[in-house]
């Protein structure tokens, strides 16, 4: 059965773009239901305020089988009494996601908000290392330097199409140097793989049919059909993923099935292994700046 849509309002002081991350994870919690953000940026005088919430009264008139929530991150305390009003009196249910945590935070502290509208945020303490990852990431994408696998925190290795390439740029983005190196069926692996700390490589596996349909796309997006050589060819991906198999076995490396695994659970799955793998050799995965993992 379809969902009514909902337009998730999102308002706020600066870009939105924190309320609008929070939207999208909630969001993804409810498949069945057609969702759209709308964002009303840097909303900083209650007169602004009351054109944003003319414009949601129209929207709510011109088409009632619309849905509507508001997500607010205001700094203000009466901004934000103001948008809990007007949803009040709409009937709207709002969500106030920053006025939480500066209550706790005064709460903790003993200080009160200052409250300054779109004061920046400031360079996190880990924001150059996850540029410098990141830039490794693509620097070294399927193995372009072999003989940078042994400055890499994580190696990814596994079949073209697994996913290696946007799972080691996720990783850099969290900090974490990461080289991924494919494995192709009649050419030998750089023997600097072999080389490399084990605890450090992960392999990547995929569902057959899964990777069929993701080559097609590929190959037909380049103008051909990619069934000569094998590389769109199902019976021939069977072979080619036995083939990746027997050289994630030599490696000693765990695997992931990446069939349908959303990108942030992948790249957690991995952090977890190379890291529990890492202490179990008496050693361990290097920490980005800024962040602490506290395990039982």
């Amino acid at each position: 059965m379809a969902m009514e849509p909902l337009q998730i309002h999102v308002i706020a002081d600066s870009t939105g773009e924190t309320a609008a991350r929070l939207a999208r994870a909630a969001q993804a919690q409810f498949t069945d239901v057609t969702a759209t953000i709308v964002r009303h940026p840097r909303v900083g005088t209650p007169e602004a305020l009351f054109s944003v919430f003319d414009s949601l009264r129209a929207a709510a008139a011109s088409d009632a089988k619309v849905k509507h929530v508001v997500l607010f991150t205001l700094v203000n305390e009466h901004m934000r009494e103001l948008v809990i009003s007007a949803c009040q009196e709409l009937s709207l249910p709002c969500a106030d996601i920053l006025g939480g945590t500066l209550a706790a935070f005064e709460q903790a502290t003993g200080s009160e908000a200052e409250e300054v509208m779109r004061r920046p945020v400031g360079v996190e303490a880990d924001y150059f290392e996850r540029i410098s990852a990141m830039e490794f990431a693509v620097r070294n994408d399927d193995g372009a330097i072999p003989a940078a696998l042994r400055e890499c925190d994580i190696c990814l290795v596994g079949a073209s199409r697994s996913g290696k390439t946007p799972l080691s740029i996720y990783l850099g983005y969290l900090g974490y140097k990461t080289v991924n190196v494919p494995l192709v069926p009649g050419i030998p692996a750089p023997q600097e793989l072999f080389g490399l700390t084990r605890w450090r490589i992960v392999g990547l596996t995929i569902d057959p049919e899964r990777l069929l349909a993701i080559r097609n796309r590929r190959v037909k997006g380049l103008g051909g059909f990619g069934t000569k050589d094998g590389y769109a060819d199902l019976v021939q991906i069977y072979d080619e993923l036995d083939e990746v198999g027997k050289v994630q076995r030599r490696l000693g490396c765990p695997v992931i099935d990446t069939t349908g695994l959303a990108l942030e659970e992948a790249a957690v799955r991995v952090i977890d292994i190379v890291d529990e793998r890492a202490r179990k050799a008496g050693d361990a995965l290097r920490r980005p700046a800024g962040s602490l993992m506290v395990r039982p």
